[in-house]
């Protein structure tokens, strides 16, 4: 069967062509992106040099698919760093062009390089002295005369059997913005905690956005005595608060030490006579504890190479403020 023949929907289907075409789908475009890399060179250089120097946004132009891809690399960009919008060639002709200013620079995508929705918005962009990057596989097209900086999308072929819808030539264009956003984080010196706070809801903004403080329990949540309690009141205290462990403070609040469960448990299995015990004499002298201010993820670490479920949360004077369990953090979605 060929690779250009098209089944009826009544045909009965074949699983080893389906593999095949997905298969050559997926080759087809591999080599598409593998061969942007001779592509890479000056002008892409110029392009990341034309972004950085503007003090504006990247205002990110397309039509049909290129018009989606475009929308996924102004994403891209604003998401790492790079102040960047999406604005439809159609809607800019009746009145969005009013958002684009001389600081911004303009990214716009065309395979061709004769869209009529963009070529009519490029008088525009000239005049207001808007430089424009294009990711284009017409090299000599009028796109590409009025760009700045031409990034080349061409493509052997499509992955489309018929060759003509786009595929391998969106994924280039695809690869570009992405190379793009990466270089321009790089050069803005973008980090994981930039990333984060863009991202607040995501795993990683959730990783490094959430404090010990916003997740630990506070005032009558936390499980504390005296260092003279017996053990039934270290039992009820644990019990009450569910925590499976209690902190043993001073007058003042500061922390002596803790109590677990697993500690009682091989108080009984030692066969210790526990009415006469006082919670300073079972207690962990200087137990693990994290600062409010602390990340959540690095107090679930420091719980997990400790094996430990709960720790103590101390202020600057080491008194106590909170307490934190495994399953508050499985509740915040930090583990």
């Amino acid at each position: 069967m060929s690779r250009h023949q098209i089944h009826s929907p009544g045909d009965q289907l074949v699983p080893e062509h389906v593999v095949a075409l997905a298969r050559n789908t997926l080759a087809i475009e591999a080599q598409a992106i593998a061969k942007l890399q001779s592509h890479v060179g000056p002008s892409f250089v110029l392009a990341v040099q034309t972004i950085l120097q503007a003090s504006g946004r990247v205002v990110v132009m397309g039509i049909g698919k290129s018009g989606h891809i475009g929308r996924k690399i102004a994403s891209t960009l604003a998401s790492t760093g790079t102040l960047a919008m999406f604005v439809h060639p159609a809607e800019a002709s009746h009145g969005d062009l009013g958002m684009v200013k001389n600081t911004d620079v303009a990214l716009i995508l065309s395979n061709s390089g004769e869209s009529e929705e963009v070529l009519v918005l490029l008088p525009f962009l000239q005049r207001q002295g808007v430089p424009v990057v294009a990711i284009t596989a017409g090299h000599a097209s009028t796109l590409a005369r009025c760009a700045c900086a031409v990034l080349d999308c061409s493509v052997d072929q499509e992955a489309c059997p018929l060759n003509l819808a786009p595929t391998a030539s969106t994924a280039a264009q695809l690869a570009w913005g992405d190379a793009l956003a990466v270089a321009l984080l790089d050069a803005r010196g973008f980090q994981a905690e930039d990333f984060a706070r863009s991202h607040p809801g995501g795993a990683l903004g959730r990783k490094l956005l959430t404090h010990v403080q916003d997740v630990m329990r506070t005032g009558g949540q936390i499980a504390a005595v005296g260092p003279q309690a017996g053990l039934t009141e270290l039992m009820r205290e644990m019990g009450q608060k569910g925590l499976g462990a209690t902190a043993i403070t001073d007058e003042q609040g500061h922390v002596l030490g803790i109590f677990t469960d697993g500690d009682l448990r091989r108080l009984v299995e030692k066969g210790q006579d526990l009415r006469a015990v006082r919670a300073q004499d079972v207690m962990h002298a200087n137990p693990r504890t994290v600062s409010p201010q602390a990340l959540a993820v690095d107090a679930a670490q420091l719980m997990e190479l400790h094996r430990i479920t709960s720790v103590l949360v101390v202020d600057d004077r080491q008194r106590l403020c909170g307490v934190l369990n495994s399953n508050d953090l499985m509740r915040a979605k930090v583990i």
